[in-house]
């Protein structure tokens, strides 16, 4: 009688990496090779400093070891235990993501001693950036935190986007399920000012928008404001896209960009994938929201920026499988389209 291998702490799963050589390892130890990029990947939305199992500095360093060389960081101002005692200080923050930094090249060099180094690039990629020198930040009260976005949130919000790491205001927008108890009223009116924040200084902005059960309404409001104010001219990204090809359709007809994640390599996820392979190639994203909703097969542990390269490998590879685009196509979007989102394209 055999019997099932016991979870493993992420600390015991990362400490496999020096011992096989293999980047990636599920909870129960088994490893699972990582795929090959095609072209430079963005992890255009990742909760750094929400990890609970992985220390940021190692979840870094694992990132560019599987090609990534951009990630995008949210930062809630009305919300201070994302990153205890350091955002409410610019100074203090940026403290925070050079010791990172820092953290991440001491591991590096100690996975280079095993033979892992990064991925290279060649052609329209090869000067591209490393990926520790990056690292970017967004800034916005997050639907959870609308009715804590107040005067002081406003000043936070002003100084996290003077940042030099800045690139967008997010996440901001609407969530009508089950979990968020802030009225429609109060989300709507933050959801305005922050977006009218962004036209001010010129930022993209990501949006969260979570449906109620059994209806389009946060999508719906959502559409309305971005019709009312304006998408912002330097961009705006449906973060975190769960939803149809329906849904989607009169976002991408606005302008604007949707990012896709784990959930779509999830078994039951064909409406997500459908929307995928028929987002424009010039609209489509690729991120992690980690730490949640790890993509298949490292499902059920905590996600990292790292595991960007399996959403995006499937998505390159059924995209290809239609017609839609080629898998080189497909990567080369994700990338081109993200460093324009961030504004790192002029």
């Amino acid at each position: 009688m055999s019997r099932k291998k016991p979870h493993l702490s992420m600390a015991e799963v990362d400490a496999l990496t020096f011992e096989d050589g293999q980047l990636f390892h599920d909870a129960r130890g088994r490893a699972f090779s990582a795929p090959s990029p095609l072209a430079p990947l963005a992890d255009t939305h990742g909760h750094l400093g929400s990890l609970e199992e992985h220390d940021p500095g190692m979840a870094l360093a694992r990132a560019a070891l599987a090609g990534v060389r951009l990630l995008v960081c949210p930062i809630d101002p009305a919300f201070a235990h994302e990153f205890p005692d350091t955002w409410n200080d610019p100074v203090a923050l940026e403290a925070w993501f050079e010791k990172s930094i820092d953290a991440a090249r001491r591991h590096l060099a100690r996975f280079a001693e095993l033979g892992l180094e990064p991925p290279t690039y060649t052609g329209a990629f090869e000067d591209v950036p490393e990926l520790l020198e990056n690292v970017h930040l967004i800034a916005g009260a997050h639907p959870y935190s609308a009715g804590e976005f107040d005067d002081v949130a406003r000043n936070r919000l002003e100084q996290l986007l003077a940042s030099k790491r800045a690139v967008g205001v997010g996440e901001i927008g609407l969530d009508f399920g089950p979990y968020c108890e802030v009225p429609e009223d109060v989300q709507v009116h933050a959801f305005r000012e922050q977006l009218r924040i962004a036209h001010t200084h010129g930022l993209p902005v990501e949006l969260h928008l979570r449906d109620g059960e059994g209806n389009t309404h946060a999508h719906d409001v959502a559409l309305a404001v971005l019709t009312q104010e304006g998408v912002p001219e330097a961009g705006c990204d449906l973060h975190c896209f769960t939803d149809d090809f329906t849904v989607m359709e009169p976002f991408v007809s606005l302008g604007c960009y949707v990012a896709f994640g784990g959930a779509a390599t999830f078994k039951r996820s064909e409406a997500i994938r459908a929307a995928a392979l028929a987002c424009p190639d010039s609209r489509i994203l690729s991120e992690t929201d980690a730490p949640y909703m790890a993509p298949e097969p490292l499902r059920g542990g905590e996600c990292e920026p790292a595991m960007v390269a399996f959403s995006a490998e499937l998505l390159a590879t059924i995209r290809a499988e239609v017609g839609m685009a080629s898998k080189q196509e497909t990567y080369e979007a994700f990338w081109v389209n993200a460093v324009r989102l961030c504004g790192l394209d002029q």
